[in-house]
């Protein structure tokens, strides 16, 4: 072989291994910079990971925080409507301040087609019914939404107006009834009071009968 050959032979193996080279380095390029993709999107997940890790842990703290409030709002508002219990401690309440009370009312039912109001004094039972069990727990479901209004922006609590009339013949002094409100909106059935009635006693102006509209909040 003649030197020219010889060094056109090297010239191409110099030229040859240089693009390898060059294909060599953007195929590495290539490589790292997908494996840095990679990695990237991995430590955005991690960072991502972290994040919800934290915030259940924090939610977690939240639930053991607030998780008394459930069992507070259960022993604040009532799950049912028991009207012969309202009743009854409507009336202890005003036995305690000397008041005599004409009526506790509430308002109509629309449970069999009834149109009358229902008095917390009146509590004789129903006459057994024949009826499917189907029909009848129906029925029971119906009864306890029965009187009730929803109140708004709180689901699943509804209000139960009750009516308190005092006894015409038997007026009250304003301390005796200022009291009586007092221990009422105490009471966890009648803890809200939307209308007061007074009309001083004709005999006495310091003395005055009363019609009350009280708001018994229940959760069912």
């Amino acid at each position: 072989m003649t030197p020219k050959r010889l060094c056109f032979v090297l010239i191409g193996t110099i030229c040859l291994l240089f693009v390898a080279l060059l294909v060599g380095a953007y195929g590495i390029n290539s490589l790292l910079t997908s494996h840095a993709s990679k990695l990237t999107g991995l430590k955005a997940q991690s960072q991502a990971l972290d994040q919800e890790q934290l915030s259940l842990a924090n939610a977690k703290k939240e639930v053991a925080k607030y998780s008394s409030l459930q069992e507070i709002s259960q022993s604040i508002v009532p799950e049912d409507k028991d009207q012969a219990e309202a009743v009854r401690e409507i009336v202890n309440i005003a036995a305690a301040h000397g008041i005599a009370l004409a009526s506790v009312t509430f308002p109509a039912s629309t449970l069999g087609g009834s149109s009358n109001g229902t008095s917390g004094a009146s509590t004789g039972p129903a006459s057994p019914s024949a009826a499917p069990s189907a029909s009848a727990a129906a029925n029971s479901s119906a009864s306890k939404l029965s009187q009730l209004q929803r109140v708004p922006k709180i689901p699943g609590v509804y209000v139960l107006q009750i009516t308190v009339q005092s006894d015409a013949n038997n007026p009250v002094s304003y301390d005796s009834f200022i009291s009586f409100l007092n221990d009422l909106e105490h009471n966890r059935r009648t803890a809200q009071i939307s209308s007061i009635s007074l009309q001083p006693a004709t005999s006495n102006s310091n003395l005055l009968t009363f019609n009350l509209i009280l708001n018994e909040y229940i959760k069912p």
